[in-house]
């Protein structure tokens, strides 16, 4: 079968590997039919996590069923399913308590698993023609008879909506809130979008791409434009210097200021900053144990500038800080 392979950074490549196989009883083989790209993908292409070489990539799939194991019981060949990217087994102690992105048994001894992803078990991904589906009666969501026409909608469930709802779960959102969310890319406009859902009072969208705010913007949220200004005094100027109730993080660790420098802290901290004491922070964004290649951040004091490499035009009042 063809599949997007990993080679290395900014290298991936369409090419032949093994097909896809039912290899215990619990396994169904999906023919994937829809797939997205993921930020996190873009971290593991840009050779900043710790994938290896050869690892058929994405977690983001949607498909039909081709084929089954004997131990499957809910599945049957052409149930059309939705793959959560998270792979849990559905009997451990973790995911008996609703905690299925730690799975104790899928990728011991580590806590959780997932599809063609960086240290999370040795499972291909499904930027692929199929796909083996682990723990199948667990993992598969049956989709209902208009898969097909709403396909594009219903793939948006294997990742970017819950894991935007999921943000607003873990900040405690409740009606009435203001909310503030950090990255108006996919996950960050799912966050938004789910914290007006909630009923949230007021939501603001920070990103300094003004397609991305509008977007935000037309479901109600408010657009907060980095380029414009300090995201946090924008937002505590239209809050009478309060802040807000609730935060959500959706960007990760490679966040960049609105000149382009990168800054892994940037977000958190304005969260911290901006969210009232006592009110909430959910983290959706990635942020990894170790960088395998960070840039070189040049900082003095509380001022920071990014550089190529390039001694001439570093004054030696900078130092260089290497991030991790």
């Amino acid at each position: 079968m063809r599949a997007v392979v990993y080679k290395g950074p900014k290298e991936v490549s369409v090419e032949e590997v093994d097909d896809a196989v039912v290899e215990q009883p619990t396994d169904a083989v999906v023919k994937i039919t829809a797939t997205n790209i993921c930020g996190s993908d873009l971290h593991m292409y840009e050779g900043r996590t710790s994938l290896d070489p050869g690892k058929v990539i994405g977690h983001e799939n949607l498909g039909e069923v081709v084929e089954v194991g004997s131990g499957v019981v809910n599945l049957k060949v052409g149930d059309r399913v939705c793959l959560p990217f998270n792979i849990g087994c559905g009997f451990c102690r973790n995911c008996e308590r609703g905690l299925t992105g730690f799975c104790l048994t899928v990728n011991p001894p580590s806590a959780g698993g997932a599809y063609g992803y960086a240290e999370m078990g040795p499972y291909n991904g499904g930027q692929a023609e199929y796909l083996r589906v682990p723990f199948a009666d667990f993992n598969a969501l049956v989709l209902p008879e208009d898969s097909v026409e709403k396909e594009n909608d219903y793939v948006m469930l294997a990742d970017i909506f819950p894991t935007g709802w999921h943000g607003t779960r873990l900040a405690k959102i409740q009606p009435g809130d203001s909310v503030a969310v950090y990255g108006a890319g996919p996950v960050g406009i799912m966050a938004a979008y789910s914290a007006v859902i909630q009923r949230a009072a007021q939501v603001f969208v920070v990103d300094h791409i003004e397609e991305r705010l509008a977007l935000a913007e037309k479901f109600g949220a408010t657009g907060v434009n980095s380029t414009k200004g300090d995201p946090v005094e924008q937002i505590k100027d239209a809050t009478n210097g309060e802040g807000v109730d609730r935060g959500v993080e959706a960007v990760g660790y490679q966040a960049h200021d609105s000149a382009g420098n990168e800054r892994s802290n940037i977000t958190m901290n304005a969260l911290v900053e901006v969210v009232r004491p006592t009110g909430g922070i959910g983290v959706v964004g990635v942020f990894v144990p170790e960088d395998p290649a960070p840039p070189t951040i040049w900082q003095r004091k509380d001022r920071w500038h990014s550089t190529s490499g390039s001694s001439s035009s570093r004054a030696s009042r900078w130092a260089p800080v290497k991030q991790t």
